[in-house]
């Protein structure tokens, strides 16, 4: 399965180091990423393979709630197929 994780925060070093750590715990392959900054405001969407993981989607993002706490960000993980039915009409 595949699925969308979105982070957002404050800019700072060290932001998708932590990230993608996390998500190689957890066996999650990244399969395309992107990130901006919008003026001090970073923010990344990150499209994963959740098939290799032992983890469920909400283990998962139990998990990346550590980063969460230490980074300061909100960091979020949605399904694809929920991702994409939420953005068609």
């Amino acid at each position: 399965m595949k699925a969308i994780v979105t982070v957002t925060g404050k800019d700072h070093k060290g932001i998708v180091a932590s990230v993608s750590t996390k998500l190689a715990e957890v066996e999650v392959n990244i399969l395309d990423i992107s990130q901006t900054l919008m003026e001090s405001f970073f923010t990344m969407i990150v499209l994963v393979d959740l098939s290799t993981s032992p983890y469920s989607i909400i283990e998962i993002q139990d998990k990346l709630g550590d980063v969460e706490k230490k980074e300061q960000l909100v960091i979020r993980i949605q399904s694809e197929d929920i991702f994409n039915a939420m953005h068609t009409l």
